[in-house]
């Protein structure tokens, strides 16, 4: 009594298993395709000072290692500042493990009403991002709102965006309590 080997069996399990990996990737290649191609957050917080003060603190990278939570999660990253703070230019390098390697730098601003970055990864990954902030003083209390947009690369970040998203979303309302603490401590 012999063991015979069904070739005919093993070679459709094998095309089975080949059609679902198939449909497998064409389904996540599908879903890339049509998941949105950019991200926008924004989150606000009121502070109680005055958007003179505030803006002072936002135009100079220098207090970015104090309250951004990238920067508090890694704070023996190498961060090199340059430029003249609250000018056009001005600019954080940043060089970490954890937070990769990057550049933000001042864009544009309005003195006292708004600020606008442009910031570029270029570890782990490359990519480019828009940070902007708006300040709206009514009385002695000012609204801060902090936004940031950009691209999702196709097929991996658009894949990835809820997390992303979710973890952003994170980021933001811890720095703005963080940045809440620091501007309220000012004289």
């Amino acid at each position: 009594m012999g063991f015979t080997f069904n070739f005919e069996a093993l070679s459709a399990i094998f095309m089975v298993v080949v059609y679902f990996i198939l449909a497998l990737i064409l389904t996540v290649f599908v879903v890339a395709l049509v998941a949105p191609s950019h991200y926008l957050i924004e989150r606000s917080i009121i502070v109680n000072q005055s958007s003179e003060k505030i803006f002072a603190v936002l135009s100079d990278l220098n207090t970015q290692i104090k309250w951004n939570p990238w920067m508090l999660m890694e704070p023996d990253a190498n961060f090199v500042i340059s430029g003249e703070p609250g000018s056009i230019g001005h600019n954080l390098r940043w060089q970490g493990k954890k937070i990769g390697t990057g550049i933000l730098t001042l864009a544009n601003r309005t003195i006292n009403q708004s600020l606008h970055f442009q910031t570029q990864f270029l570890k782990p990954w490359k990519s480019k991002a828009d940070n902007s902030w708006t300040l709206f003083q009514t009385g002695s209390t000012t609204l801060v709102t902090w936004r940031n947009k950009g691209d999702l690369p196709f097929p991996v970040a658009r894949l990835m965006a809820p997390i992303f998203k979710k973890q952003l979303n994170h980021h933001f309302e811890k720095g703005l309590v963080n940045f809440k603490i620091i501007c309220e401590a000012l004289d």
